[in-house]
């Protein structure tokens, strides 16, 4: 069944509508809110989706539609774009306009996201609207993703199942198992970074959201055995052909840009995030409040 309402148990809000209503009223011009910010977050997130239909009428068109209402009422734009953009990192992780177009993403997913930076780009909107590329981020709240949840959930899953986690075997020589590298990311300072671009809107652009040191998904078990008080014990296993050449080995942002625009809080330690997530929320069956 569909849990997701108990993300809404503990939250403040105005008021509450379903995506097709809110999409039909905004196309439609009959919505008459005093709108001075829209944060946009919604998409499919699921990187092994294929239908490409789906992924381009959620991800890339129904941004464009938010963005022309937001332009009408000339609010504040801020919107999740995606690691994913960056492909196998091989024109590195700079979040500059400038390089939008030579990044080739691995995933359809990837592709959708870059397809709304790039149209940002051509229309000149990028002065004004913020997108950000939102690395591998974990935290309470993710209970209803499914397949698309984060590693620390399912490994406390696993751990608590079966006394052991699985983690991908490396297909590339320069990586042993498990030594695959990620900028594994807290959901609280994800939110801090977010929220920091609605207080400061003389800023425009594209930013990384990330912490800026890669750690192995190795570390990342790790910290979820040390969490529950146990052992660790990993089994590693064939990563799916199909996933091979579409698979991200190294991924670190590169935060100067938003260092340089002003933000200054420190990220919580990989380790203290993970114990903090397993402790306070998973063992408790606790919700993000807000």
């Amino acid at each position: 069944s569909d849990q997701r309402w108990k993300n809404l148990r503990r939250l403040r809000y105005v008021d509450y509508m379903e995506a097709d209503d809110f999409s039909d009223m905004v196309a439609d011009a009959s919505l008459e809110w005093d709108i001075e910010a829209i944060i946009h977050m919604g998409a499919c997130s699921d990187t092994t989706e294929t239908d490409c239909s789906y992924l381009v009428k959620n991800n890339f068109e129904f941004s464009k539609l938010l963005a022309g209402w937001a332009m009408e009422l000339e609010a504040r734009f801020i919107y999740a774009s995606s690691a994913a953009t960056y492909g196998d990192g091989s024109q590195g992780f700079a979040d500059e306009e400038s390089q939008i177009q030579n990044l080739i993403p691995l995933n359809m997913y990837g592709y959708s996201k870059q397809m709304f930076d790039l149209w940002c780009l051509r229309k000149g909107l990028l002065d004004r609207f913020v997108g950000l590329k939102y690395f591998n981020v974990f935290g309470p709240n993710e209970y209803h993703k499914g397949a698309m949840r984060s590693f620390v959930l399912k490994a406390y899953e696993q751990i608590n199942a079966e006394g052991r986690v699985r983690l991908f075997k490396s297909h590339r020589p320069d990586y042993g198992h498990g030594q695959q590298l990620r900028d594994f990311i807290y959901v609280k300072d994800a939110v801090e970074m977010t929220l920091f671009f609605l207080e400061h809107p003389d800023l425009g652009g594209l930013y990384n959201i990330g912490t800026g040191i890669a750690r192995s998904w190795n570390d990342l078990a790790g910290a979820v055995f040390a969490a529950m008080g146990k052992e660790p014990a990993i089994e590693y296993i064939d990563m799916p052909e199909a996933l091979r050449d579409k698979y991200q080995y190294f991924t670190q942002a590169d935060i100067r840009k938003l260092r340089d625009a002003g933000y200054t809080a420190p990220t919580m330690p990989l380790e203290e995030a993970v114990a903090d997530y397993v402790q306070n929320y998973l063992m408790e069956d606790e919700y993000l409040a807000g």
